[in-house]
């Protein structure tokens, strides 16, 4: 299995790129939540070692790393609202949240390398996307490790507001006990009014109501 290494960044620099961004979104799946990405500016002389693509970190692992890319690295997360993944989709809502976090950096980059197979429109940098980037690029990997975790603590916060969903195991996600929790308690307003499922449980009370 490969891991990412700091190739991409290294032949941007080499072109002439000063300071080189990754950026990666997470949080598109949910049911419930923002969708956040953060954006790392990566210190070659001080990149934490076991960096990967964040979903295949443990939650424990995925935290030492985070603090150590925080530590000695510029970051900057950014966040769409559940109101902004509404009224625009889940997809121009992560581009969003990945505009905010670029524009959250101490210092522009050069270059933001994006995750994914698409630029954001109003990119505030040059951009290049590179598909699985998270588990391709070094500086992807820390952004996907630093969205995760700040937004994993998200949901364990919004989770003591509205009990009965998990979100502070399932951090939104539509799992059989979220879907449940749907059924039984209701549509709060931090579910995705969008999403079919809530969508539907949502259509059904309206028709009931009449």
């Amino acid at each position: 299995m490969s891991l990412p290494d700091y190739s991409m960044e290294e032949a941007a620099l080499r072109d002439g790129a000063r300071l080189v961004a990754g950026v990666d979104e997470v949080g598109r799946g949910p049911l419930a939540g923002p969708v956040t990405a953060a954006a790392v500016i990566l210190d070659p002389t001080c990149i934490p070692e076991g960096l990967n693509d964040s979903k295949k970190l443990t939650a424990k692992r995925r935290e030492v790393l985070a603090e150590q890319i925080m530590a000695c690295s510029d970051w900057a997360v950014g966040h769409a609202s559940v109101e902004e993944i509404d009224q625009l989709n889940i997809l121009r809502a992560s581009h969003l949240a990945m505009c905010r976090a670029i524009e959250g950096l101490r210092q522009r980059p050069c270059l933001a390398l994006i995750d994914g197979n698409m630029l954001p429109r109003d990119l505030p940098a040059p951009g290049l996307a590179v598909i699985k980037g998270d588990g391709r690029c070094l500086s992807i990997s820390a952004a996907s490790i630093v969205a995760k975790l700040l937004r994993d603590r998200i949901m364990v916060d919004l989770a003591q507001q509205h009990p009965g969903y998990g979100w502070e195991v399932n951090a939104g996600y539509g799992t059989p006990a979220h879907r449940k929790a749907l059924l039984d308690l209701g549509v709060t307003p931090y579910h995705r009014r969008s999403f079919a499922p809530v969508h539907n449980i949502l259509c059904k009370e309206e028709t009931s109501n009449r």
